[in-house]
Formats: structure tokens, sequence, C-alpha cells
């Protein structure tokens, strides 16, 4: 699908005034915006602007207060977030999550599992059900060759991608990626952001990352969202983004604001 249609179509992901507290700390405070299918959008601000809360809100861990979040068409808004990823929500950490001595194909197998609603059958071997599927989605994020080898034995980097290849085991309409880069060297978190954009549009997903390098928010992002305070203070092209007088006010001083190019 093209850009064009992608956008012209109705959004994967649909955010509406939606509001979280906790006591008198106002954490998001009625940010509404939109996410569509094969576009990579970046959710940026400083800390404490709110991100986390946002993404703990869409991914269920967290109830909001108000408001609506609208995944294809359905109100998600307060569900489990094993609904939710049921739903079609896939997601990645800050701290990669594997079980470490687990092969990396055994990780990519118990994901396929759940997302089958498999039970638990001791004539049937978990690393016996869904090879050529786990096979497949390690292909897609360079991993394959690696697949029988413990995640706690690979370096940094590759454990990224096992869990890229996890949270797409579920076949998502959206992908949250909550600072994906984190941890990683420079090139490492250009490779990585590279190839997630490639399968989002290769295979029309809708992805939502939250990151703190600037340099890869403005090389991989389609669009970036801005929030401070809680409150959205921009939304839109990267390029239109960087060049807001409020962004700029609120990265003042940061160094921050002025990557990618």
């Amino acid at each position: 699908m093209s850009a064009a249609a992608s956008a012209s179509s109705e959004p994967v992901l649909a955010v509406r005034d939606l509001a979280k507290s906790f006591g008198g700390v106002h954490a998001v405070q009625g940010v509404s915006f939109t996410v569509e299918a094969g576009r990579m959008v970046a959710l940026i601000g400083p800390n404490g602007a709110g991100k986390t809360t946002c993404f703990n809100m869409l991914g269920g861990q967290l109830a909001p207060d108000r408001g609506e979040i609208i995944l294809a068409g359905r109100p998600i808004a307060g569900r489990k977030p094993r609904e939710i990823w049921r739903k079609g929500v896939g997601r990645t950490f800050q701290i990669t999550a594997t079980f470490t001595s687990m092969t990396v194909r055994e990780n990519v197998q118990m994901a396929l599992i759940s997302g089958a609603g498999g039970l638990w059958n001791p004539l049937q071997p978990a690393r016996t059900r869904h090879v050529a599927a786990a096979d497949a989605l390690l292909a897609q994020v360079g991993m394959l060759e690696q697949a029988d080898r413990a995640c706690g034995v690979l370096a940094y980097g590759d454990l990224k991608r096992v869990e890229l290849a996890i949270a797409l085991a579920n076949r998502p309409k959206l992908l949250l990626m909550d600072e994906p880069t984190a941890g990683m060297a420079p090139r490492e978190r250009i490779e990585l952001m590279a190839l997630t954009a490639r399968i989002a549009a290769a295979e029309n997903i809708a992805v939502l990352f939250t990151e703190h390098d600037m340099d890869v928010v403005f090389a991989h992002a389609d669009r970036v969202i801005v929030l401070d305070r809680g409150r959205l203070i921009a939304d839109g092209p990267a390029e239109t983004v960087r060049q807001d007088p409020r962004v700029r006010a609120v990265y003042l001083g940061s160094g921050t604001i002025s990557g990618g190019h």
C-alpha cells in the first residue's frame, strides 16, 4: 500500500482526548493522535512528558481516566494487556524480555503457541510446534542462522531482533516499541529501525515508538508527536516538528533536537 493510500484510509490507531492522573499529577492531559498502517510514528518528549504513561494505557497496563483508544475501529481502552495483544497489538520493551535458557527459535515458538491459543500437550513438545512459522519470522529479522543458540549468549543487538520477531508472532496491526534502541551501538540502532521500517511497510503494520535518540527519530519517523508535561504540543512531519519553536523551547539546551542531519 502506498503512503497516500495508507494515509487516506481509516487509521489503525486513533487516540482521542486521553487523560491519566496520579493524585495531583496530570501525567497525560487530553492527548489525541492517529497512527496509520505502514507508517512509523515517533512519540517523543523530555523526561516526565507522559510518554510512558501514554504507552501503558495503549498496551493495557494502565486504564485511562478519560478518553478513547480505537484499534482498527474497535475500542480497547481499559482492556487487559493480553486482550489487547490478542486484538493485534505487539509490543517491545526498553529492557528485552526473553527466556535466556531457551533457544532463539523456542522463544519465537512460545509466542506463536500463545498466539494460536495452544494448550499444553505432553505428547507434542513445544519445540516441535510452529517450527516453519518461527523460522520464517527469524529470517525476516535476520536471525535464522542463530535459531539454535540460547538467548542468554546473544549480543544485545541480536536480542533486540529476537524480541522484534516475538512481537510480530501474533501478526499485529499495531506495533508499540518502547525505547527500541536503548543500550545499542549507533550502527545497531540504525539497522534495527531500518529493519522495522521495512517490515512495517511490507506488512502494513502501524508502528508507534518512543525514543530519546533524535538521530533515530528524524532518520526513521514518518511523523513525530511531541508531548510536554502531559500535553501534546506538536504533531507532524519530522522536519516540520524539528523547526517548531515550541518543540525547540522544550529541548533548549539539551542538544538532542538537532539530530538527524
